[in-house]
Formats: C-alpha cells, sequence, structure tokens
C-alpha cells in the first residue's frame, strides 16, 4: 500500500493506493461464485446506494450480478465501511495493470490508519464471501468507528476546517488532537477547536478569572451581576446579605457549570453550596441571582454571529417511577443526548445543584412523584435552543463589547435574561461569564431552530474575502531540468524581496541557507517548506516518482512548470511503462494550477504542450523554436511565450515582444553551449515573468546565477545520464 497524501494521478485529495494480487480468481468473477452475490448483499446491504459505473442507484449491485471482480468488489467494499464508520463518500477506483490478475486499488483516506484497516477488513470480508465463511460484519465495522473517532476532528475544529475547504483555503493536521495549520508559510493562521492564533493568552486568562472579567465589564459599562470573591463559608452569607436573596454561587474560576448554584435562598442552601464550589476552582463567587433563562452568544471578529438559549430540565410524575427513572425515561433516553461531541445535549445527571433544586421540592432521587406534578431538575438545562434572529440589536452590542474588553476574538458569553429579544437594561438582565474556546457544537446542531454557519464565520475573521492563505508557489516537474529551473525560479524570487523556501534534489533551502544537504524532492521536504512562518514563496520539485508514490505537497500552486518528458524514461516498478503513462504523471502538475495561475509548458516537446488545454489557469510557452506551429498558434491568441531568436532570449505577449538578455551572457548556458540549460532558463524566466517580478530583476537574475562547482558538476552529471 501507498500513502498518496496529496494531489496525485488520480484524485486532488489523499488516497492510499492498494496493490491487489487476486491471483486464480481472475477466472472466477462474481457471476461464478455460488451464492456470493447473496452473501455479500446480505451482510452489507448499504451498498445498494453505490452507483459503480451504471450511474443509478443499485449500480454496483447490477455490476456483482453481471460479474466483476474481487479487486473492483473489495474497492466498493472498503468505501462502504468506512461509509458505516462514520467517513461517507469518496474517490473509489480499481485499475488492471499490465500484470495479470494484478490491480490497482485507489480509495480515498480522510485518515490513512482508517484506510489501511477498511482495506484489510475488505479484503477478508470478500474472501470470507468468496469462500462460504462466517464474517463478523459489526464487530468490523465498531472497529473502525472506534478508530475514526479516535482520529477524526472533534466537530467545533471540523466545522472551521469545512468552511475553510469550501474556500478553497488548505488546512493541515500539525498534531493527533485539534491543532490546524490554515492556509501556507508566511499567510497561515493556526487554530485549536474554536481558539485561534489571535487569542491572546492574556484575554483567555482573563476569561477564566471570573471575578477579573466582573470587574473589568463592570468599569466599562457592560452590565453584570453585583457580587463578591469569598473565601469562607461566614463571607459567602455575609455577601448574600449585602447582596440581597436570592445569590448564585459558583468558583471563580470554573467551567462547564460545574459547582454552579442559583437562585439559593436561605443561609443552609448558601453554606451547602459553598462546600462544593469550593472544590471546584480556586476560589468562590457570591452574586445577585438573575431571573430568567441561560443564553449563549457567539462573538466572532467583533460580531455576534449566534445565540441560543437553554431551558428547565423538568420530569412529569406518573405516580409509579422514581425520579431517577423520570429522568432516564423522559430526559436522558432523548437521541439528541449524549456524553461525546455529536449530540447537542448532554445526559442529565444528579449532581449537587440538581439534588438541591429536589430538596427545595421536598423530593430524594428514590422519590416517586405523584401523576401530573412537574419536577425540577435542573433551572437551565443545555442551552441548544437557537435563537439567533431573535436578538436585539442592543444585545449583541453589549456582547461585543464585553468579548473587546477581555481581549478575545472568538468568545462565547453567557447572559442571562428573560427576553433575549428585548435591551437588557429594563429586565435587569446581565452577562455572567465570557469564555475563550467556547464550544460549537449547540449552534451547529441545535436541538431546536436553524443551525448556523460559525465555522464559516471564524474562517472569514481569519482571511477576509479574497484572502485564500495561498503563498505564491512554484511545482516544478519533468523528466530532465527539474533541479535548476528550481534554483533559478527561487533566486529571481529572492531577488525579488520574497523569503523564499526550496525543497529541490540537492537539498532544502530557506532564504541563502542550506539547511538540509539530502534529497529534498520528496513529499517531506515540500511540506516543511510550507510550514514555515518565514516563507513568503515556495519553490518545490516534483520527480515522477514523487507523485506516485507520495504526492504533491501542496493542494494548488500558482505557477506548475513541466520540463520536457523523456520518451526512454519508464517507471516499470509502479506500472508505468510508456511517455504516454509518464504524461499522465506529469499532468499532475498542470492539474493543480490555481484558475488564476499559469502552466509553464516546453512547446518543444509535443506531449508536454498537450497539456496545455487541461490547466484551469493562462499558460506561457517556453522553446528554441518560435516558428513551430504550437508557439506561433498561442502568440497569435494572444497568448504568452519565452522563446530564443538569434542568440537572445525574447518575452512576448501576442504580437509584442522584448529582448531580455543575449544567451551568451548567461553564465549557466556555456555561452549557449548547453543547451538544455538554455531550455531550463527560458522556463524559470516565464515562470518568474508569470508570478510578476520585473524584467530587469530577471535579466539580472539570469545574468548572475550559476552553480556552484560541486553543484555544477552534479548538474551536468544528472543531465548526461538522464
Amino acid at each position: 500500500m501507498m500513502y498518496l497524501r496529496g494531489p496525485n494521478i488520480w484524485a486532488y485529495r489523499p488516497v492510499i493506493e492498494a496493490w491487489v494480487d487476486i491471483g486464480e480468481l481472475e477466472d472466477f468473477p462474481s457471476n461464478k461464485i455460488p451464492g456470493f452475490y447473496e452473501r455479500l448483499s446480505t451482510w452489507l446491504p448499504s451498498l445498494v446506494e453505490h452507483r459503480c459505473s451504471v450511474g443509478e442507484r443499485g449500480g454496483f449491485l447490477q455490476r456483482l450480478r453481471q460479474g466483476t471482480w474481487p479487486a473492483h468488489i473489495m474497492e466498493h467494499v472498503t468505501l462502504e465501511l468506512q461509509n458505516l464508520a462514520g467517513m461517507p463518500g469518496g474517490l473509489g477506483r480499481a485499475r488492471e495493470t499490465p500484470v495479470r490478475g494484478v490491480y490497482k486499488v485507489i480509495v480515498r483516506a480522510w485518515h490513512e490508519p482508517v484506510t489501511r484497516a477498511a482495506l484489510y477488513s475488505a479484503r477478508d470480508l470478500v474472501m470470507a464471501a468468496i469462500e462460504n465463511r462466517p464474517f463478523d460484519v459489526d464487530a468490523a465495522i465498531e472497529a473502525l468507528r472506534d478508530l475514526t473517532e479516535d482520529l477524526r476532528l472533534g466537530p467545533s475544529t471540523a466545522c472551521i476546517v469545512d468552511a475553510a475547504d469550501d474556500r478553497d483555503i488548505p488546512t493541515i493536521r500539525l498534531s493527533e488532537n485539534n491543532l490546524v495549520q490554515l492556509g501556507y508559510g508566511a499567510l497561515q493562521r493556526r487554530i485549536w477547536t474554536a481558539e485561534t492564533d489571535r487569542t491572546s493568552a492574556i484575554a483567555e486568562s482573563i476569561s477564566s478569572d471570573k471575578d477579573l472579567t466582573k470587574s473589568l465589564l463592570s468599569a466599562c459599562g457592560v452590565p453584570v451581576p453585583e457580587g463578591y470573591l469569598v473565601e469562607t463559608v461566614q463571607e459567602a452569607w455575609e455577601a448574600a446579605e449585602a447582596i440581597g436573596l436570592p445569590v448564585v454561587i459558583k468558583p471563580s474560576d470554573g467551567n462547564h457549570g460545574r459547582g454552579v448554584f442559583t437562585n439559593l435562598m436561605t443561609r443552609a442552601e448558601v453554606e451547602t453550596a459553598y462546600a462544593v464550589a469550593v472544590d471546584e476552582g480556586s476560589g468562590v463567587v457570591v452574586e445577585r441571582f438573575i431571573r430568567g433563562d441561560e443564553h449563549r452568544l457567539l462573538v466572532v471578529g467583533n460580531r455576534m454571529v449566534a445565540a441560543a438559549r437553554g431551558d428547565a430540565a423538568t420530569i412529569v410524575g406518573d405516580g409509579v417511577g422514581t425520579v431517577e427513572e423520570l429522568m432516564e425515561s423522559q430526559l436522558n433516553s432523548d437521541p439528541r443526548r449524549g456524553r461525546d461531541e455529536d449530540h447537542p445535549l448532554n445526559f442529565i445527571r444528579l449532581d449537587s445543584a440538581a439534588l438541591l433544586e429536589l430538596s427545595r421540592q421536598n423530593l430524594m432521587p428514590d422519590s416517586v412523584p405523584a401523576a401530573g406534578v412537574r419536577v425540577l431538575i435542573q433551572r437551565n438545562g443545555n442551552v441548544s435552543i437557537d435563537v439567533t434572529d431573535d436578538v436585539h440589536p442592543s444585545v449583541a452590542a453589549v456582547v461585543s463589547l464585553a468579548a473587546r474588553v477581555v481581549g478575545l476574538d472568538v468568545a462565547g458569553i453567557d447572559l442571562v435574561a428573560e427576553d433575549i429579544s428585548q435591551p437588557l437594561e429594563g429586565q435587569r438582565g446581565a452577562i455572567v461569564e465570557v469564555n475563550a474556546g467556547p464550544g460549537l457544537l449547540m449552534h451547529l446542531k441545535p436541538a431546536a431552530g436553524q443551525a448556523r454557519p460559525v465555522g464559516r464565520a471564524i474562517i472569514d475573521h481569519l482571511f477576509p474575502e479574497g484572502d485564500t492563505g495561498h503563498i505564491p508557489i512554484v511545482g516544478v516537474s519533468g523528466s530532465k531540468g527539474k533541479t535548476t529551473v528550481a534554483r533559478l525560479v527561487a533566486r529571481l524570487l529572492q531577488l525579488n524581496g520574497k523569503y523564499t523556501g526550496l525543497a529541490c534534489s540537492t537539498g532544502l533551502f530557506f532564504a541563502r541557507r542550506h539547511v538540509q544537504q539530502t534529497d529534498g524532492a520528496n513529499w517531506a521536504a515540500g511540506r516543511r517548506v510550507l510550514l514555515n512562518r518565514a516563507v513568503h514563496a515556495a519553490v518545490i520539485e516534483n520527480g515522477c516518482r514523487c507523485i506516485l508514490g507520495e504526492g504533491l505537497a501542496y493542494d494548488r500552486c500558482h505557477v506548475g512548470v513541466v520540463t520536457n518528458l523523456d520518451p526512454a524514461e519508464t517507471f516499470p516498478d509502479y506500472y508505468v511503462q510508456d511517455a504516454e503513462h509518464v504524461a499522465k504523471v506529469l499532468r499532475t502538475q498542470v492539474d493543480v494550477v490555481l484558475p488564476e495561475g499559469v502552466a509553464v509548458l516546453n512547446a518543444d516537446d509535443a506531449l508536454v504542450a498537450n497539456m496545455a488545454s487541461l490547466c484551469d489557469g493562462d499558460v506561457i510557452f517556453f522553446g528554441l523554436d518560435a516558428a513551430q506551429p504550437v508557439m506561433e498558434q498561442h502568440l497569435a491568441q494572444g497568448g504568452r511565450a519565452v522563446f530564443v531568436r538569434e542568440g537572445e532570449i525574447l518575452l512576448a505577449e501576442g504580437c509584442e515582444s522584448i529582448v531580455l538578455i543575449d544567451v551568451a551572457s548567461v553564465p549557466v548556458t556555456q555561452a549557449g553551449l548547453l543547451v538544455f540549460q538554455v531550455q531550463n532558463v527560458l522556463a524559470a524566466v516565464a515562470a518568474a515573468w508569470a508570478l510578476g517580478v520585473g524584467l530587469e530583476l530577471i535579466r539580472a537574475g539570469v545574468a548572475t546565477f550559476d552553480v556552484e562547482p560541486l553543484d555544477q558538476v552534479w548538474e551536468v552529471t544528472t543531465e548526461a545520464l538522464a
């Protein structure tokens, strides 16, 4: 198996390519195996949704009845196992190789370990169906589901990543947790769930100190409940008397509502609440009880983007069940409740605050409420009812101010009010907490009301419209000359004032530092360039073996260069055995050029020149002969080209042209004697021109570019052997 972790010959997305040898089963398609169809369709009835090449529901099952081969079946079973494990959809392919019975099976890989496990499970399942052996499908799916749960992003992070993908902003997962890079190089941003690299550590510390937060908000005119930080139970009661009952007691730095007691009416209740709250944090706050419902308002970039309301959690007695039994049957049986992040509602539990509410009603967990009696369990259940459209403009303004006062770019504001559609002043509503890194699930999957695109709001905050996080990237592919072209392009970009990262066969370079001397023409080296926050432009060499065995390190590029295609170069170990197949590999570099980008193609090489029609962006041809038909037609249509005429390098657009430099003045060409180096210079000049480098800088760059003695030997030897 090969994990192609970037754009490749099969897809723009990561895939696993598995080579499957079906042996003698080549003579036994599915319609020749008794009972195979019935066993497989019974084990995986959802395969009916696979359209396959037939193009309609049930298409794959039609193919199965008519007769298809195990590799193709394994592809569909792998995709369906991933679907049942929680990763729906995705590309699948099964392709023959020149070796009879050997196939390439390609499947989309969201998480490499899951897809590998799914492929192995699919193999075992298909073989069990062929050999009429038992297979525990449920156990296989459960194991894949557990693995998926361990590896996938949490819902808050995932919604931001999905929003980035919708805007074509590249994403890189930096850890097994939820740390994700958005964009490349100097234009990158980072998120960790709903925290961003703009989330101040100071602001986060302020938000975790409830008393400090309240004092800052109050000083800026934000309504907050009156309260005191207390250190003893006696101080708690004195504070309650000073404020006036009822009051709220909570930890000064707690979270998730732990140790929070509301509507405390007596000294005994205050003392009970204090005893719990003091163990949940480093201090205890006593504050005025605010009548109304709890709300969570999400502020992103100084703008309120979503709001949710909580309702009281109650049960209704039936004269038979206990409080605990009724909680399970009436509340916790709700399928929206669960312990993981996919459930918008949490399970209701009888914590200290709930037990206090029961005692006020003269009830215990094992009490049996009379039929029709409504019993309050929690005053504020999960906050998960969308009320975004109901928020009064003045309320939206005050929560935005609260986030700014604390200093958070993304904040969850807890607010209590009887009517969120009215100003707070008239109802004595107030903000009770400001939270960093707020959960987004309540807005993504509300228990009632409309889901809100909060991930998109965060992405738009980090990347203003038109910003996709892409630094200028030049990808260089081809059979020969890639390294020289890559190094010259990097030099020209550096001269243009851009801190440039270069990954090529002679190593890894950042600006003028040679930081790695081993071969850097691979996925890992290219990715190192894109992770570097200092890099403003990247040049990455990609040979055929890199594309075939790893994929590209980037999703899209501004300039894709294909230098040439050597008809004698094949890769039989990848079953790439002729020039046409090599061209399909190299076209990957052209496929990923951005719509606003440019493909730089060798007009002297017919297989390379034919890739022009595959480019989403523009094309600049380069070549030694401007009179050849491809170049002439391109220029006649107003296109751009770089070529040699009478010993001079010219840049042409349509019928207009300008002389750049004499070929003899370019050291790397050895006065024009090294024809292949002339072609390399033409390709590099075209790439720099595509990126807007000024002609004077290009001229100065090529006139002073030469490889060091050791590198020169390496280049000449490589070109001679290629």
